[in-house]
């Protein structure tokens, strides 16, 4: 037990640094988080959002991740019914609808 006391108290003690370099540390990181994870991802869902509220009849979407494209054939407050062959209409939530693709389909 007494060997084991001596060892214990022969460890190197580390420094002990100042609280407020700790709490600046923590602060810089929270920063650089919100600079390149937060904020991007804020703008990225505020362009959709405004990209959802400003659907017309004619515009050509793309279906969220099932990747249908198909175009506008109505538009509600929460709904949208989208062309996507012929007379094949789907009525589908605004909240899927994901791109614009009028540019990619007249190329």
């Amino acid at each position: 037990m007494n060997s084991l006391f001596i060892l214990l108290q022969a460890q190197p003690q580390q420094p002990q640094g100042s609280s407020a370099s700790m709490w600046i540390m923590l602060l810089l990181i929270f920063v650089v988080m919100w600079l390149f994870m937060i904020r991007p991802q804020r703008k990225q869902q505020k362009e959709l959002e405004t990209f959802q509220n400003s659907l017309k009849k004619g515009d050509k979407v793309v279906i969220g991740n099932s990747g249908i494209f198909g175009e506008i054939a109505e538009v509600n407050d929460k709904t949208a019914l989208v062309r996507v062959d012929g007379d094949t209409k789907l009525r589908v939530a605004k909240q899927v609808l994901v791109r614009d693709t009028t540019d990619l389909q007249q190329q």
